[in-house]
């Protein structure tokens, strides 16, 4: 199907978004997703392209994404909409962090050359004026994105509504695991409140990362989900530590919410632990 233009919302519209966001950072409401994402394009090397790709044709079966849309609801980096550009798809980005949608904007400028098949944009997945102007995609994307939102469900009932007839949602969501996601919380709220927080907290946790990881190097186990994507480990930590604001859900929960809005589960990656539980739904309903 063919995904209509966005009309422009203005210089105004985008100015008060502008200052809503800058506003949360100030006051430790939001974690600076988009600042991390432009240290991760520094080290952007070709094998991290098709690490993406190859992680969007495993998810969602396919070899090609040729003649299909594809709608990247908080872009990030925007890796994987260059990834899913590659793979021949006409492809929708949007994210509500601005340095997010200049590290998208770049990767455009960079790998395909401002192609006109690739649309990116400012904006917010709760916006339902602006949501309701993006039209229907074959694939839509919400990787580790609406459970940073501050209303999750609303988030995902959102981009639910964005998936076509016979279409795929594909999101992850943090693993709910009680008392411990709460602690996290906890410890992503001191992150983003101050700079004194956000030493302490990488003071005290970046270094159980890092030896964790060089024990499962040691022990032939390397933690590798991320890299499996295409991802950095050094930026998750961070996107980890600061992610905030910060919701999570059960499998179950996920499933459940789908399956009432006229959705069949394809497939699903979950954990046991802290981390994304990772599903494709397809649209069962025209």
């Amino acid at each position: 199907m063919n995904a209509p233009t966005v009309p422009s919302r203005g210089r105004a519209g985008s100015a008060a978004a502008a200052d809503r966001h800058a506003a949360e950072l100030r006051s430790g409401e939001r974690f600076a997703f988009g600042a991390n994402w432009r240290r991760f394009l520094d080290d952007l090397a070709p094998a991290r392209i098709d690490a993406a790709a190859q992680s969007l044709q495993q998810m969602l079966g396919v070899a090609t994404l040729a003649g299909r849309t594809f709608l990247d609801v908080g872009s990030g980096s925007g890796l994987f909409s260059l990834a899913a550009w590659r793979l021949g798809a006409r492809v929708r980005s949007f994210d509500y962090d601005p340095e997010s949608v200049a590290c998208t904007r770049e990767l455009r400028h960079r790998h395909a050359d401002d192609d006109p098949g690739w649309v990116i944009d400012r904006g917010s997945i709760l916006d339902e004026a602006f949501t309701a102007a993006l039209g229907r995609f074959d694939v839509v994307y919400a990787w580790g994105s609406l459970h940073h939102t501050g209303e999750m469900w609303r988030a995902i009932e959102r981009s639910a509504a964005l998936v076509a007839p016979s279409g795929r949602h594909f999101l992850a969501i943090y693993n709910d695991q009680g008392w411990r996601s709460s602690a996290w919380r906890g410890v992503k709220r001191v992150y983003v409140a101050s700079a004194a927080g956000r030493w302490v907290v990488s003071a005290a946790v970046v270094p159980v990362f890092w030896l964790r990881e060089q024990a499962a190097r040691l022990l032939g186990r390397r933690r590798d989900a991320a890299r499996r994507r295409g991802m950095s480990a050094a930026r998750d930590w961070t996107d980890w530590l600061g992610g905030y604001p910060f919701e999570v859900a059960t499998p179950d929960a996920v499933v459940a919410f789908h399956e009432a809005r006229g959705f069949r589960l394809e497939r699903s990656v979950t954990t046991p632990r802290l981390g994304c539980n990772q599903f494709v739904f397809v649209h069962a309903r025209a």
